[in-house]
């Protein structure tokens, strides 16, 4: 069976949709590997998948330098000429890695884990300036691979580019939308400049509401330094799985994989983007224009916040969420993922 090359770095929900599918073509018989970033060991050796680090390449790097350097290209072509497998598949950001490998004449395939249109649209904007002063082509190196794999929703990704939608990589059940109302604050894991100061304006917010409040806070922000209300459930990380079947409302910073497993479990969506430059701005116009939810600043001030909130428990916006949550359950990601690119693998074979 042919062997494949995963190529990845250490940047929060883009690990889970690639370990889905690497795992799906693992099932399936190929030869899988993972190389990257020292963080993302663990989940890939406990997925059962083997991984390797990156060799020389800067790992310290941050966004722009890390999308753009090609050291980690380097030791992507120097895994590529050891070992030779059949396919290589670069994750959508790493454009140094794509540049590198192009250079050489090594073909390769996108892996994409957020609406593509939001992708093609930044390398137009400051995205690719930045990109090219930093030496990496970002659209010549994104229209350089051989195929484009996108695990998310064409239904809300429109103006994309020529690209196979294979379906978010999530999983969903109607939710039980319990009384009293049930919401879910989940904000990224990434570390954010105004991380803490979003939670704490959360806090202040449902602080008296007569809600159920659940919050997952994540690794980033110290929980001794907040203000947490009498009576909400704070975990550091709990699989959405567990928890979104029996909530009524998620709010979060609009992170792709969040938003679809909260459509996927019939769920609207309060959005406040932590950072207006990622797609989170525009996974929350996509919910509003839906209709499933709605998308405020992140300063808003707790009385906007609380107000928003009560506003989305109304029933106008789960009826909205559940029309999508129907619609989205039945797409499998992970094997239309991998379908994906063992068509990839065909056809360069052939």
């Amino acid at each position: 069976m042919p062997s494949i090359l995963f190529v990845t770095w250490d940047g929060g929900g883009n690990l889970p949709p690639t370990l889905a599918v690497a795992s799906e073509l693992s099932a399936r018989g190929h030869s899988v590997t993972i190389l990257g970033h020292p963080g993302q060991e663990r989940p890939v050796r406990e997925a059962g998948l083997s991984y390797i680090p990156y060799r020389h390449a800067d790992i310290r790097l941050r966004e722009i330098g890390l999308f753009a350097d090609h050291g980690h290209g380097d030791d992507a072509l120097w895994w590529v000429e050891q070992n030779r497998p059949d396919l290589v598949i670069v994750d959508c950001f790493l454009f140094g890695v794509m540049d590198s490998l192009l250079s050489r004449g090594q073909r390769y395939a996108v892996f994409v884990h957020l609406f593509d249109a939001y992708l093609r649209s930044a390398l137009r904007g400051p995205l690719g300036l930045l990109l090219r002063l930093k030496g990496a082509r970002g659209q010549h190196a994104l229209n350089g691979s051989i195929g484009t794999v996108v695990a998310s929703w064409e239904r809300l990704d429109p103006h994309h580019g020529d690209v196979v939608h294979v379906g978010p990589i999530v999983h969903g059940v109607p939710s039980s939308h319990p009384l009293p109302p049930t919401v879910l604050l989940s904000l990224s894991t990434y570390p954010y400049a105004h991380l803490a100061s979003l939670w704490q304006r959360l806090f202040d917010a449902v602080d008296g509401m007569p809600i159920r409040v659940i919050a997952t806070i994540g690794p980033r922000v110290a929980r001794e330094r907040l203000r947490i209300p009498e009576g909400v459930e704070v975990h550091e990380w709990v699989p959405h799985h567990e928890v979104m079947p029996t909530a009524s409302l998620v709010v979060t910073h609009g992170g792709h994989g969040t938003a679809m497993a909260a459509l996927a479990h019939d769920l609207p969506i309060l959005v406040l983007p932590l950072d207006l430059r990622t797609d989170q701005p525009a996974v929350g116009r996509a919910i509003q224009a839906a209709g499933a939810g709605r998308m405020i600043s992140r300063r808003s001030k707790p009385e906007r916040i609380r107000s928003a909130i009560t506003e989305l428990l109304a029933d106008g916006y789960s009826q909205a969420a559940a029309g999508l949550g129907a619609e989205l359950r039945p797409l499998n990601g992970r094997a239309a993922g991998a379908d994906a690119f063992e068509s990839i693998v065909d056809s360069s074979v052939t």
